[in-house]
């Protein structure tokens, strides 16, 4: 399951638009992240051959289940770090744009440990 950065953001991606749209497209994709129409086609058709996404014939957008674990395993560090970051005193601009960096690049080990922590202290 190794992807680059640039994969992670657009899975995740995908996966945010899905829960807010009832389909997805790359127009949705590109106007979400502010890219050019043919860079997310080509982002798509990587994705496609990697096997993280399928394309309908419509043009709609699904994630597949490797594009699913890897998006919500994203989506999870983002949320978990943000948060954190906001608890610690960080402007909540900073601390999305810090944890957007931090998720693609954090062990397994220290994001357990992290999460972890957070739910402690959340529960007292």
């Amino acid at each position: 399951m190794k992807t680059n950065e640039s994969a992670e953001n657009y899975l995740e991606t995908i996966l945010i638009l899905s829960r807010k749209l009832p389909v997805v497209r790359s127009v949705d994709v590109s106007e979400e992240l502010g890219f050019k129409k043919s860079s997310v086609s080509v982002a798509m058709k990587n994705l496609r051959e990697n096997g993280h996404i399928t394309v309908s014939k419509a043009g709609y957008i699904t994630l597949t289940e490797s594009g699913r674990e890897i998006a919500e395993m994203i989506y999870e560090r983002h949320n978990v770090l943000s948060g954190w970051l906001k608890r610690l005193g960080v402007d909540e601009k900073i601390a999305a744009k810090d944890a957007c960096r931090m998720e693609h690049v954090i062990s397994r080990e220290s994001f357990a440990a992290i999460k972890k922590a957070v739910e402690q202290d959340a529960a007292l």
